[in-house]
Order: structure tokens, then C-alpha cells, then sequence
């Protein structure tokens, strides 16, 4: 049976996350409605990544299996015309069944944007977290120059958080300011539930001088989320590139790519 690999993005805050929920409020919801509109059935998604509420993506990945054909446009146009305005696909591709948009991927991107200025947002609410008071760009960037590498991060791990093991792999964890918007980019292997949102909490926590840049390193020794700051807001989180190997051919959008122009 052939596999559809579809590109998407959407705004978080219009939905209940990705993952399908017995309301229908979710991102997967409404994608495989509109799916199955153009198929002439039912589908079943699977990601690269699940979303939580409020956090958004310009790059999540999903594939489906169906024997309808259709070509490639009818796949983002038609599918498109069955989506509300907060999600859309960007491209979609046909790969060999051994594809899968979770497995198969072997490094995930993700940004966070925080405005930091003393007066809390209004055109950007719910696009970006917000933080009023001053924050030392120096001390965050010691402090996640530290988060580089495989390390067990279970301090950084919300309690709920179904992965086998709390080790993963970051390769990149990078902070730069421009203007009043502070971006905290991440790629790994994988990511824990709300380990990004507890990574720039810790951050945050750092660079408003609560703590030394070092005392990151001290929280992955301790493994305690308990001593961890609190999980920040979700408002400014994106999934924003899923890499996978050259075999499959997918567009180049499908690997990393940055947030929208709005929040660069």
C-alpha cells in the first residue's frame, strides 16, 4: 500500500495538541478529517513528534497509508480546503513503506521565542512566551553550552513522561537575542515530555540571576526534577525541523528550517 508523507504547520493555540482526543480538539483531528475527505476514508496519522497544548509547529511530519490515487497537489491543495486556517500542508511526497515519520527520524529542532520586555505582548500573544524583567544573554549562553552532549535529563522531565530512558543526545542548544526577542534553539536525537519548556524555565531562572550559569550542570548531575525550575509557558515553543536520511528524498523544508518570519 502506498505511504504519504505530509509536511504541516499550525498555530498550537488553536488546539488541544496533536495527539487525537475523543473531542476532536486536537491537530490530528482535524488532519485526518480533512485526509480522509480527499482518501474516501478513514486514515490513521502517525508524527514525528507530538505537540502539546498551545505549542505550535512549521514543521511537523506525518505519514498515512492509503491505495487511493491522487496527485501530489491534491494531497496540500485538496487537503488544505477541508483545514481550518490554523493548519496547513506544505508539501506532500510518496515514500516506500519504510518510512515512518517518528522512527525514521534521526534529529529534531525546536525553537523557543520569548519576548523580554517589560510590557507583555498583544499581536504576538500566544506566538511567544513572555518574560518582564531584564535577562543576561551571556550567563544563558554559558549555562546551555553545558546541555550539549548525551546526558540524562531527568531534571528536566515532567512527571508524566512515558520515554524508556531519560537519556538523549543534544547537539545543539544555542541562545541569541535580537531586539526584545530572545530565541532558544535545541536539536537532539529525541526530546522528554516538556524537556524543552523545563530547559528554558532553568534558563530563564539563570539569566534573570537567580543562579550561576554552572548550576545547569549541577541540575543534570542531581536528576531531580524537584530542584528544577517550573515548566515554562508553551506560547512560544515550535517544532520547527525533523531531519531524516537522503534516502527518502524529502524536500528540503522537511528537514530544519527556522520559525516564521514573524517571530525571526
Amino acid at each position: 500500500m502506498p505511504r504519504l508523507v505530509l509536511s504541516i504547520e499550525y498555530d498550537g493555540s488553536a488546539f488541544e495538541g496533536w495527539q487525537s482526543q475523543p473531542h476532536g480538539r486536537t491537530v490530528q483531528d482535524a488532519l485526518q478529517a480533512a485526509v480522509a475527505a480527499i482518501a474516501g476514508h478513514e486514515v490513521a496519522l502517525s508524527c514525528a513528534g507530538r505537540t502539546d497544548t498551545g505549542v505550535h509547529a512549521t514543521v511537523q511530519i506525518a505519514h498515512f497509508d492509503t491505495d487511493t490515487v491522487r496527485p501530489l497537489s491534491a494531497w496540500v491543495r485538496g487537503v488544505n480546503a477541508h483545514l481550518p486556517g490554523t493548519v496547513s500542508v506544505r508539501w506532500a511526497q510518496e515514500v516506500d513503506e519504510t518510512f515512518h515519520a517518528r522512527f525514521s527520524a534521526y534529529a529534531r529542532r525546536y525553537r523557543y521565542v520569548l519576548l523580554n520586555r517589560p510590557v507583555r505582548p498583544a499581536i504576538l500573544a500566544g506566538k511567544v512566551g513572555w518574560h518582564h524583567a531584564p535577562l543576561s544573554l551571556p550567563r544563558m549562553q554559558d549555562a546551555a553550552h553545558l546541555l550539549v552532549g548525551e546526558h540524562d535529563f531527568s531534571a528536566f522531565r515532567a512527571a508524566q513522561c512515558q520515554a524508556k530512558s531519560p537519556v538523549r543526545i543534544l547537539t545543539m542548544a544555542a541562545v541569541r537575542r535580537t531586539g526584545d526577542l530572545i530565541m532558544f534553539d535545541f536539536e537532539a536525537n529525541g526530546f522528554l515530555h516538556h524537556m524543552i519548556r523545563n530547559l528554558v524555565g532553568a534558563l530563564i531562572f539563570i539569566g534573570k540571576g537567580e543562579a550561576e550559569s554552572d548550576w545547569m550542570g549541577e541540575l543534570l548531575q542531581m536528576k531531580d526534577r524537584r530542584l528544577a525550575p517550573p515548566t515554562f509557558s508553551p506560547a512560544g515553543l515550535y517544532l520547527c525541523g525533523v531531519s531524516y536520511p537522503d534516502r527518502w528524498h524529502l524536500p528540503g523544508e522537511g528537514r530544519i528550517i527556522g520559525t516564521p518570519a514573524i517571530v525571526l
